[in-house]
């Protein structure tokens, strides 16, 4: 099997690192709340969220539970999306004809949201460690994003044969 350069857009491929990053991470941390929901919402990756739902929320043991299970709710919807992501690009007639970026942009607007509102939490709070952690995943997922709008999906261009007169579609990207 041989990897051909133009199969590749360069949003599929960052993409594939995203979710290279996205998916063991925050599984992990979707799981540890889930398994003790306080515990693992006060470890490093929730901190600022959970202190935010504590000082200016004043929520409840019950509701802190649910709000701690409601954000893993959302990592783990983000994880299946790029995991579904991730199925599509195998299939090189999808990945050519963009049809993994449906996937990759709902991960991307979950992710994105759930990385702006905990980037928020965390600088109410004052927690500088978790503001620099989200901001940097909020990054990598709105660059991802905005090569995905600019980047169309490569259309197969027609050459015409010198000889032949006739016209051979070519599967090279056209140049925009």
């Amino acid at each position: 099997m041989s990897i051909n350069s133009t199969n590749w857009r360069i949003s599929t491929f960052n993409g594939a690192l995203l979710a290279a990053y996205f998916i063991p991470t925050w599984t992990i941390v979707a799981f540890r709340i889930m398994i003790s929901p306080i515990h693992g919402f006060y470890e490093r990756p929730n901190i600022a969220v959970a202190l935010f739902v504590s000082d200016y929320l004043h929520a409840g043991a019950m509701t802190t539970v649910r709000l701690a299970w409601l954000l893993a709710l959302g990592k783990l919807t983000v994880v299946a999306f790029f995991a579904i992501f991730l199925v599509f690009i195998t299939r090189a007639a999808i990945r050519k004809a963009g049809g993994c970026d449906e996937a990759l942009a709902m991960a991307l607007a979950i992710g994105s949201t759930i990385s702006f509102a905990s980037m928020v939490m965390a600088s109410r709070v004052g927690e500088t460690a978790a503001l620099r952690l989200h901001a940097t995943e909020l990054l990598m997922l709105v660059g991802t994003a905005i090569v995905l709008l600019v980047e169309r999906p490569a259309q197969p261009r027609i050459e015409r044969s010198a000889a032949s007169g006739g016209s051979i579609p070519s599967a090279a990207p056209t140049p925009l």
